[in-house]
């Protein structure tokens, strides 16, 4: 979780991470924890959370624990109240020097704000129906947006 978020979402679930200087700095020894943490088979990846991972100032804090990610075959989800448009639109508030190399050390990216008109509490990993779950490789690769699909669903269909 970063602290700091400027979209204010109606009803967040976490409204004390608007503040930028809530919670404990995010220092070299809290990597190196996290680092530690990811180590056993067991855990697949992590996740990135708000406030906003994607304000300007939590960017350039989160892009070196990135870069040191030793753990290539763990994914990385990413939670954003922006879309995807605009972060990778010049001239936007989320847009900076470096969104398009965090954006590149990402796997999955949840984007939008949380909608409480559009709550729906059956959406896999999401609150409101107006979010999207993001292929952000394939989104990449592609140029254009591919929703990511759950593997553990990719082999249901016909029965025999």
């Amino acid at each position: 979780f970063v602290s700091g978020c400027t979209n204010h979402c109606e009803h967040c679930f976490q409204p004390e991470t608007w503040d930028f200087t809530h919670g404990e700095p995010f220092t070299e020894k809290t990597q190196e924890e996290l680092l530690q943490l990811m180590k056993p088979d067991y855990i697949h990846g992590f996740t990135l959370l708000g406030g906003e991972p994607f304000e300007p100032e939590n960017q350039r804090g989160i892009l070196p624990f990135l870069q040191k990610q030793e753990f290539p075959e763990k994914t990385v989800w990413a939670y954003t109240g922006f879309v995807l448009e605009d972060l990778m639109t010049e001239g936007t508030h989320p847009h900076c020097e470096i969104t398009e190399t965090i954006l590149s050390l990402i796997d999955v990216l949840i984007d939008g704000r949380f909608v409480e008109a559009k709550k729906d509490l059956s959406l896999q990993f999401r609150g409101s129906s107006n979010q999207r779950i993001i292929d952000l490789k394939k989104t990449l690769a592609e140029g254009r947006v591919i929703l990511w699909e759950d593997p553990s669903k990719a082999s249901e269909g016909a029965k025999i």
